[in-house]
């Protein structure tokens, strides 16, 4: 205990000499309730915080200060005396007296002239599309981006606990948030350097990366992708700043006046620019809002100074706290460029002020803008593949001389502690649990394989009774030239084996040709999905729920081997070319027939069917922004649109291949963030079936007869109870985000998240097809007389991982057995 007080009284002294100034504590009114987002300055400065939710604050500065000023509108504003340069544990109590008058918000045609913090908004909101780089036709910059991220709230009693015993070396970097003043411990870092390059008449940008390094970690993609997610770009002049997949209404946005209050606070010189201090706090709790304050010039109407912070009551799971700061070089006397931006996110499994958690840190400097340099169109076409190791093994003398912010001494210190901590028994174990709840796999250095994905371990339906899968994949790197990946599986109730196995190899990295080949024998639901693929590994959760609705008897041998070339010519657009071979049979011929007419067949009826086809695809993913250079690569975002057609032409004769026939598939995916009313997506399938093809090779309307809400499908359709040759379906989903259940004084505490689906799709089937599958036992039917159609509304975020959705069918209520109303549900963690 001695050594834990001595590291902690020394890291206390350390900081102590960093930061000359430290004030924390609560700000209450005369009957002791908190004042959330109560104004906290130093004297004579802009340096200032405002109090959270619960009225506490923590502020400090590397300048030495005796005075805060502590104020709010409606109450006297006071000056608090620091008899030390660290005061924690303040207790401010405010007392109503005069003060600016409180901002009114009026709506309607009814004059805002009362507020004159509202006047400011509204020039800011003419020019802001004439500040920054805006102002010019071209333009580029040096940018350097440094991501951070620190355990943190770290006390006595985490230090001593088992979780760290045998790893106490790691509190020698502990250091002290100048944001929440909480202790925390500095874990991963990331370093990038990059050039970017824009053309506002285009629309063109381009960011070409020169340097990337970081402290361990750097071969799982699946945490690298996440952290870049994370922490995309955004323009605070925009309406919307998306967040954790949020979408967060800016305190500049023409909307602001709906959501916010402001108050004309104050005004002050900075960097010779005469500049308004106006604060903002939101109206309503629950919503994706911020609280901050922002110092904006009374000429240009441009931001010098924003600070946004989320406040705790905001319907966003796993992240407690989001601090912003922006600040902003003056060039001339009418152009405002941003010169750093930073951003500190506080993860945790709950928001108590005590809990523990992670910070996130992103800090973004900017430089050596130039103007108004025209390029070539072809200089901002970006190369599919534009992967150089050298990037990545940038030397000290690089970072020193590119580094546009200094790391300062617990950032330096990362780099050797992680490297530490990778030789540490204990640390690779607790890292292998993360890794495997990550991803799925079970990484096996050693033998560069990774066994997985564990969640695929057991499964069951009525054909194979209880089902055990094992499997795994070549893994030597996250940019690895090929993969082999396979599994093999038991059914203990068909007392069968399964397996399968796939290799895809990366022949040319600049455009990306890609050759594949794989082989499958397994049984599987066919028709969940619409638009048919052909992948050797995947597997619908339809043939492995636990429970279902109705019998989970309509499953299918199939025994499928492919082979593809695929090429990406321009980011994003892929063709791809192959074969497949499959062979496909009833897996319970008692209560689920495949037989069609044969003549060829001496019973006149065969019962298996084997097809050869050539197939055709294009897909375009416009804005996906991805991860990698291998063989496989990890998608940064989910916010692209993705259209997808295919062409398939089966084979009559070759290989004892059994149909003539063509076949197009097109599909489309769009998500729209609808600003303030949260995320709309829209999917829209097509498809076509040219010539004579048994059930099989037909395109039955996918149902789902699990509990669980399976993407692109219906609900309320049993398996096979529509079987379509000509289709087309749409899905309609709006997910509100809580913006609704915010509203409703009695849910709102829940953070509940609305969403409302609507879904129909209309198909054809032909009397050729209708007559060549009549010996199946399964009744033919597609919804050609009228639009088969459902609707659900949905109740997301339940104790932050559960969603469930109630489900109505529409129309053809009079078939057999019709499931009017269903309940299906989904686990996952969303912020």
């Amino acid at each position: 205990m001695k050594k834990v007080l001595g590291v902690l009284f020394f890291v206390f002294c350390c900081v102590s000499a960093w930061s000359q100034t430290k004030v924390g504590g609560i700000v209450v009114d005369e009957d002791g309730k908190p004042v959330p987002f109560a104004n906290i300055l130093f004297k004579n400065s802009t340096e200032g915080t405002i109090t959270n939710d619960n009225g506490r604050f923590y502020i400090e500065s590397e300048k030495t200060y005796s005075t805060i000023i502590v104020s709010f509108v409606g109450y006297a504003t006071r000056e608090i005396e620091l008899k030390e340069k660290v005061n924690y544990d303040l207790r401010i109590v405010l007392q109503e007296g005069e003060q600016l008058d409180e901002v009114v918000i009026y709506s309607g045609r009814q004059s805002k002239k009362n507020n004159p913090a509202i006047d400011i908004l509204r020039k800011i909101w003419a020019k802001k599309r004439e500040n920054g780089i805006n102002k010019f036709k071209q333009y580029e910059y040096d940018k350097y981006e440094k991501i951070e991220f620190d355990l943190n709230t770290i006390d006595s009693a985490l230090m001593n606990s088992k979780l760290f015993k045998g790893l106490e070396f790691v509190f020698e970097e502990l250091d002290t948030s100048s944001v929440t003043g909480k202790t925390y411990l500095p874990i991963f870092i990331n370093e990038a350097f990059s050039k970017v390059y824009g053309d506002n008449k285009s629309k063109r940008l381009k960011e070409e990366l020169i340097g990337n390094k970081n402290s361990g970690f750097s071969s799982n993609q699946s945490i690298i992708a996440f952290v870049q997610d994370l922490y995309a770009d955004y323009d605070i002049y925009n309406n919307y700043l998306k967040f954790f997949d949020k979408s967060f209404v800016s305190p500049l946005s023409r909307g602001g006046i709906d959501v916010y209050n402001y108050v004309l606070a104050d005004t002050a010189f900075i960097d010779n620019k005469w500049c308004y201090n106006i604060i903002y706090y939101p109206r309503r709790k629950n919503e994706l809002t911020f609280k901050g304050d922002f110092w904006v010039n009374d000429t240009t109407f441009a931001i010098k100074e924003i600070n946004m912070a989320v406040t705790k009551s905001a319907n966003i799971n796993w992240v407690k706290e989001i601090y912003i700061e922006q600040e902003f070089d003056v060039l001339n006397d009418s152009v405002f460029l941003l010169k750093r931006d930073y951003m500190l996110s506080d993860f945790s499994l709950n928001k108590k002020e005590k809990s523990r958690g992670i910070y996130g840190k992103r800090t973004t400097v900017y430089d050596n803008y130039q103007f108004d340099e025209e390029r070539p169109g072809s200089f901002y076409e970006k190369e599919v593949d534009p992967y150089d190791e050298r990037i990545y093994n940038r030397g000290d003398d690089f970072w020193a001389k590119n580094r546009l912010e200094k790391l300062n001494k617990d950032e330096e210190g990362i780099y050797k502690l992680v490297d530490t901590l990778l030789t540490v028994p204990k640390f690779k174990r607790l890292y292998s649990i993360g890794s495997v709840l990550a991803t799925g796999y079970y990484e096996i250095d050693k033998l560069n394989l990774d066994f997985g994905p564990v969640f695929s371990t057991f499964g069951t339906n009525e054909v194979e009774g209880l089902r055990i899968r094992a499997g795994g994949r070549t893994y030597r790197g996250q940019n690895d030239l090929w993969r082999l990946e396979g599994y093999t599986a038991y059914g203990f109730k068909d007392k069968k084996f399964k397996y399968g196995i796939s290799g895809k190899w990366l022949l040319d990295r600049k455009n990306r040709i890609i050759l594949s080949a794989g082989n499958r024998r397994d049984v599987e639901q066919i028709g969940v999905s619409l638009t048919a693929t052909n992948d050797v590994l995947g597997r619908s959760f339809a043939s492995s729920a636990l429970f279902t609705a109705g019998a989970n008897n309509t499953l299918t041998n199939i025994n499928l081997t492919t082979a593809a070339l695929e090429f990406e010519p321009l980011r994003n657009v892929i063709f791809k070319t192959g074969a497949s071979y499959r062979t496909l049979r009833s897996a319970f011929p008692e209560e689920f027939s495949l037989d069609y007419i044969d003549p060829e067949s001496p019973t006149g009826i065969s019962s298996q069917v084997k097809q050869f086809a050539l197939n055709f695809s294009l897909e375009i993913t416009p804005k996906r922004k991805t991860l990698g250079y291998g063989v496989e690569r990890n998608d940064v975002n989910d916010d692209y649109s993705r259209f997808f057609i295919n062409y398939s032409l089966g084979i009559d004769g070759f290989l004892e291949s059994d149909f003539d026939f063509k076949k197009v598939q097109l599909f489309y995916r769009k998500p729209t963030q609808i600003g303030g009313l949260g995320r709309f997506l829209t999917t829209v399938e097509a498809g076509k079936t040219f010539g004579e093809v048994p059930l099989a090779l037909l395109s039955p309307v996918p149902g789902n007869q699990t509990l669980f809400s399976i993407f692109n499908t219906f609900p309320n359709l049993d398996f096979y109870e529509f079987v379509t040759d000509t289709y087309v379906s749409v899905h309609l989903e709006q997910n509100f985000g809580g913006r609704l259940f915010s509203r409703i004084p009695f849910l709102r505490k829940l953070n509940l998240r609305e969403l409302v689906g609507v879904r129909g799709v209309w198909g054809d089937l032909s009397e050729q097809n209708r007559l060549l599958s009549s010996p199946t036992n399964i009744t033919l039917r597609a919804p050609s007389d009228q639009i088969y159609w459902e609707y659900s509304f949905g109740i997301g975020n339940i104790f932050k991982v559960f969603r469930i959705d109630f489900n109505f069918r529409g129309n053809y209520l009079d078939l057999p057995d019709a499931r009017r109303f269903s309940v299906t549900g989904a686990f996952g963690f969303f912020f």
